[in-house]
């Protein structure tokens, strides 16, 4: 799916089926109830501006928009991806208008400091190398007000077993990029020794259902 010259047509079943996994396993939720916690900190009418770092096909922000919604919240999304094809697909299937897509390199983000409350990813890091970890989660905290979520998938010998299992019937891009991530993948210590690089000292550590974790926090505020 990394790949410049990725077939298309095959991509996009590729982003259906991460959308299908993100929905049934929870990982969607997983990053919900960490913005519901950020949210009991918001002030009542505020906009709440958020950037997604390597956006897919923005299943993530279209899920927080309409938790937004339920709950009353102003809440405006930028997503932002490399890849032309994914950000066409993301962009041709939104009709939201608090949500755009951008296509932007996550290591020099085109936008100034401080200019998004929050600055997000999900499944993305491990596509990168540690180096280009730290950088990405440093213009995340550059871009970001009040905190980060930064969402993947941890390394271990079950994860092998689990991602083998859920794309038997996944397509062949599906199939080699998941056994690929799970070697690609983070150890708890990774990911903290990371972040620590990256300056991100209010982030910590949480694990989640499914061999996932996310690196979360805010961000001391007066407001």
């Amino acid at each position: 799916m990394d790949a410049p010259d990725a077939d298309a047509e095959l991509l996009r079943r590729s982003l259906a089926y991460i959308r299908w996994v993100n929905a049934l396993f929870g990982y969607t939720r997983a990053m919900l109830s960490h913005i519901e916690r950020f949210s009991h900190g918001w002030k009542a009418g505020k906009t709440i501006r958020i950037l997604d770092v390597g956006t897919g096909s923005a299943d993530i922000p279209r899920a927080i928009l309409r938790w937004a919604g339920r709950r009353h919240f102003d809440v405006r999304l930028v997503g932002v991806d490399l890849q032309a094809v994914v950000v066409a697909e993301a962009a041709a299937t939104n009709i939201d208008r608090r949500l755009s897509i951008v296509r932007a390199n996550a290591l020099d983000l085109p936008f100034s400091d401080g200019s998004f409350d929050y600055a997000i990813t999900s499944m993305f890091l491990h596509h990168l190398s540690d180096e280009a970890v730290v950088t990405v989660l440093r213009e995340m905290s550059r871009v970001a007000a009040r905190g980060i979520l930064a969402a993947d998938i941890s390394r271990n010998r079950r994860a092998y077993g689990w991602i083998n299992l859920f794309t038997l019937l996944a397509n062949p891009m599906v199939r080699h990029d998941a056994r690929v991530s799970v070697a690609q993948a983070f150890t708890r210590d990774e990911v903290i020794s990371l972040g620590t690089r990256a300056g991100i000292h209010f982030a910590s550590y949480h694990r989640h259902f499914g061999h996932r974790f996310i690196l979360a926090g805010e961000k001391t505020r007066k407001d």
